[in-house]
């Protein structure tokens, strides 16, 4: 694995290396010594040090299943996971071009599409660590309907993945599932790649997962190692000065096809673990070097090539190049988050932020979604919601909100959307970035919640939020629950708003009536915002 850094003032990033080495940071962490943390709960979250040597057993039974599926002519995988359950297979499934449909959302759409795919040939993978994670469960509960409508046993087609004793592993020996795997409760969600929340759904869907297991195994030794050589320590210090010196943005952009995925995995395992108690590191994901946010970074970003690099160098100064393969890079950056969580001084193991917006969905949930909206204004085909100063129309509004950000603040988009179907969403991220002027991140909801929706309420507070719902094309009940798939989505959205706000977060929300046409309504909109700062314009 290679991992190159430019970095300013070598003594202070020797001073800093220094001092993590008389620690024995990498050691420690090798060793599952928690005392290295103090007053976390690192005690019971460092498992993922050596899933990598002690998956071989699990790897054999995993292949034995895919085996056992083929030839029941169960060709289809389907796995409804969040974050940590979710995000790593993904990445697996892409790198190895495989096929692996991903259903982490409540847009009634997406799960309907999803649902509707190939029921005769589908098995679903239920991933929870936690047992009882509501969009996990809404959507086993609507494909069970959906395997019953047709006369099939869901039990027959449901692979559990959760830890020990919660709820969802007790439905699964209750209804005799095809298969469940019980992960080890002493690895965090973020921390799981290696873990059965990474490997079961991948594996079934054909990536060689021997490999990239013993590709993680055979660096192990060297990241855990007190060395100045230690590659993912080099890391860790890089993050800890330039966090220091209030360069709090990681700009990602993929060289490699192979790894085009790996900055949303990155994305989340860095935004979780070190986004809280005012600082972090917030990760900034684009498709490419040449992305709106890269060639044009200012002092607050570090840049980061994710496989070999083809422009290295910006006035910040800090540059990076991680290359290595699938494996590798896994335990890297678990290694690195760690130690840089050390080196800011936050713990990354909880997450203290995330329950907020969960309680206040639930209560939106409880007293309706529609119960307190009345929009500021209403523009062709937007409805917009939130703090509104004077404007009167989308492009005031806007011009209101990108002017509430600092220099060296952020932009999130959040859409609640649906993410295949509304899938053009993306490309207001650098609309946004080029007229706001500053770092632009963009998340589909709910998916971000269990991404970066930690760093949003409990990192640097100089964001401001833009987020869009949408009318449902159509409506899909829960089973079992008294509201449907869009009712949720939405209570989601006025959840994360409400917490948001709770954190004097500025939060702009628009409302799509139409979704095609307030998609290229609010386009238009962006590019009529004269930019506020310099950055990335032309």
């Amino acid at each position: 694995m290679r991992v190159e850094l430019s970095v300013p003032v070598s003594a202070e990033f020797e001073a800093e290396l220094d001092r993590l080495l008389s620690a024995r940071v990498p050691s420690r962490i090798a060793a599952q010594d928690a005392s290295v943390f103090s007053d976390s709960v690192a005690a019971d979250r460092l498992g993922w040090v050596d899933l990598a040597s002690r998956a071989g057993e699990l790897v054999t039974e995993i292949e034995a299943l895919r085996d056992e599926l083929a030839a029941q002519g169960l060709r289809s995988i389907s796995l409804t996971g969040m974050g940590g359950s979710s995000l790593a297979p993904e990445v697996m499934a892409a790198w190895a071009g495989v096929d692996l449909e991903i259903v982490d959302s409540t847009d009634p759409n997406q799960v309907a599409e999803a649902i509707g795919t190939d029921l005769d040939h589908t098995v679903l993978v239920i991933a929870s660590k936690s047992g009882t994670t509501i969009e996990t469960d809404a959507i086993r509960r609507a494909f069970a309907a959906a395997f019953e409508a047709v006369g099939i046993d869901p039990a027959s087609r449901f692979i559990a993945i959760t830890d020990p004793g919660t709820e969802l592993a007790e439905l699964a020996s209750a209804e005799g599932y095809l298969a469940t795997f019980h992960a080890d409760p002493n690895v965090g969600g973020r921390f799981s790649a290696l873990s059965p929340f990474g490997l079961v759904p991948a594996g079934l869907a054909g990536v060689d997962i021997r490999r990239i297991v013993e590709s993680a195994a055979g660096i192990a030794a060297d990241l855990g190692a007190d060395s100045p050589d230690n590659p993912a320590l080099r890391f860790g210090t890089w993050l800890g000065i330039a966090h220091a010196r209030a360069t709090e943005k990681l700009v990602l952009a993929p060289t490699s096809a192979a790894l085009a995925g790996l900055g949303a995995w990155v994305e989340q395992l860095v935004a979780e673990s070190l986004g809280k108690d005012g600082q972090g590191i917030l990760p900034v994901v684009l498709d490419a070097p040449g992305d709106v946010g890269f060639a044009d970074a200012r002092a607050d970003a570090l840049l980061c090539t994710l496989g070999p690099a083809t422009t290295i160098g910006a006035p910040s100064g800090f540059n990076a190049e991680v290359d290595g393969d699938l494996g590798e890079q896994f335990l890297f950056w678990e290694f690195a988050t760690a130690i840089a969580g050390y080196s800011i001084g936050v713990d990354p193991f909880d997450q203290p932020d995330v329950e907020a917006a969960k309680a206040f969905a639930r209560e939106a949930l409880d007293t309706g979604t529609h119960a307190e909206e009345i929009p500021a204004f209403v523009d062709g085909a937007v409805e917009v919601y939130g703090d509104i100063d004077e404007a009167d129309d989308l492009v005031g509004a806007l011009r209101e909100l990108f002017a509430q950000v600092d220099e060296y603040g952020y932009v999130a988009i959040q859409a609640y959307l649906d993410r295949l179907g509304d899938a053009e969403a993306v490309d207001l991220r650098p609309l946004v970035s080029r007229h706001a002027g500053v770092q632009t991140t963009f998340g589909f909801g709910p998916r971000y919640l269990h991404s970066t929706g930690q760093y949003h309420k409990g990192g640097h507070p100089n964001g401001v939020f833009l987020q869009i719902t949408a009318d449902p094309r159509t409506e899909l009940i829960v089973p079992g629950r008294g509201y449907g798939f869009g009712e949720l989505e939405q209570a989601q959205a006025l959840g994360d708003a409400a917490a948001l706000r709770a954190k004097g977060r500025p939060v702009l929300r628009v409302h799509l009536t139409d979704r095609a046409r307030g998609l290229a309504q609010l386009r238009d909109a962006v590019a009529e915002v004269a930019p506020h700062h310099h950055f990335g314009v032309d």
